[in-house]
């Protein structure tokens, strides 16, 4: 598909504006980035398909150096795995050399649903060998064929519909909550992703979950994989403390320039029931600044507070690190697995015209004792990589840890 000069001038304006209106970093200069427009002006403007129109403007934002940026047409750029089929690669070394390994693949989500489990090898897509460091890239709206290893050596090639997506956000979307028994008294709490802005199908959905641990006096709560979303994850937090608790606040660009104090700002500190409520909400928090404080719901004490692990990785990102810090922050749970990405600021999808979506951060976030996780992550107390070994003959190293750790407590 050709996409005209006139048309490319029109967005790439509406995208330097954008980010000089609506960006927040308070090391952003404004002269550096005109001065990368004009520099990079030239090459996006000439001549090229959609697609490489695309990528040139994505490569454009991504200068920026901050997570949840991106310049996309809704199903036209390919997708890695993780937003694509709701799955994540790690490199591991095998007996034939590197491989990519499904790593968290999500129930719910187009990966699982065509048989791809985790420590499967991905070995080659539509015909071609695939190895790291080479990027594992799928197109929504099309079929792949992946040539996957099997734990028992075994090839199997696989047909996967990759899904086209349904909203502003460049991404599939897996169940959010799985509840189980690890034993009789070790509840299991899988949270694939906090859906929705304010989340309440995701709290509901947390509740029943710890309903159904009320005989178990630990929990292992795994986040692993989990790229974030909204305001839902606050359910999780308040049920890991008895108490009221500060979380942490978003800051917005004008209320970073104008200052302020933590404890004058407007609080959030309880998920609607039912969504209903989303219009007191708007009524409540749309007409003022969207600098926030958050705090726990104080749903009272559970037998398994003070008897919980973590589970965190690499992919553990955006709302799932605010959990993360606040349990760090408040020593609530012991935290297990690999360092979170650092990928924590609030960020918007703006129309920037003809289908194109332009996504940037507009505010930051600071945990109560004043720490910003964007480029830092969270680092865990027990330090557990996930084995390659240990998947192949059906064991989750990282989990049995994370078991051990709360039956020792």
């Amino acid at each position: 598909m050709v996409i005209e000069r006139a048309q490319k001038e029109k967005l790439l304006r509406k995208v330097s504006r954008l980010v000089e209106d609506k960006y927040f970093n308070p090391e952003f200069d404004a002269q550096k980035w005109r001065h990368l427009i004009d520099t990079r002006a030239p090459e996006i403007l000439a001549g090229g398909d959609a697609e490489d129109f695309e990528q040139r403007m994505h490569d454009l934002v991504s200068q920026l150096g901050s997570s949840h940026t991106a310049f996309y047409h809704r199903n036209w750029r390919p997708l890695p795995p993780r937003q694509s089929i709701c799955a994540t690669l790690q490199q591991c070394e095998t007996q034939d050399g590197l491989h990519w390994m499904l790593q968290d693949v999500q129930e719910g989500g187009p990966a699982y649903g065509a048989g791809l489990r985790q420590g499967d090898l991905l070995v080659g897509v539509d015909a071609e060998e695939i190895r790291p460091p080479s990027r594992v890239l799928l197109r929504p709206g099309r079929t792949a064929k992946l040539q996957v290893r099997k734990s028992d050596g075994t090839e199997v090639s696989v047909d996967l519909e990759i899904p086209l997506l349904k909203s502003k956000r460049p991404f599939s979307t897996p169940e959010a909550v799985i509840g189980s028994k690890l034993e009789p008294n070790i509840g299991y709490l899988k949270i694939n992703m906090f859906p929705g802005i304010v989340g309440v199908d995701v709290a509901r959905d947390i509740d029943r979950a710890i309903a159904s641990f009320r005989d178990c006096d630990r929990l292992v709560v795994d986040l692993r994989g989990n790229s974030g979303g909204g305001i839902g994850c606050l359910r999780l937090m308040s049920y890991l403390t008895p108490e009221k608790l500060p979380i942490g606040y978003s800051l917005s660009r004008p209320r970073a320039k104008k200052g302020y104090k933590k404890e004058d700002l407007t609080r959030f500190e309880r998920i609607p029931a039912h969504k209903i409520g989303l219009l007191w909400l708007v009524l409540r928090y749309g007409f003022v600044d969207h600098s926030v404080a958050l705090f726990t719901e104080g749903l009272g004490p559970k037998k398994f507070h003070g008897r919980i692990a973590m589970l965190v990785n690499e992919h553990s990102a955006s709302a799932s690190e605010m959990v993360a810090a606040f349990v760090a922050e408040n020593r609530l749970a012991t935290i297990v697995g690999t360092c979170t990405p650092g990928r924590l600021v609030g960020s918007k999808a703006f129309k920037v015209g003809d289908g194109y979506f332009l996504i940037l951060p507009v505010g930051a976030y600071v945990t109560w004792q004043g720490n910003r996780l964007e480029g830092q992550g969270i680092k865990p107390e027990s330090e557990v990589p996930l084995s390659y070994e240990a998947i192949s003959i059906g064991r989750d190293n990282q989990l049995e840890a994370a078991v051990e750790i709360v039956k020792s407590l």
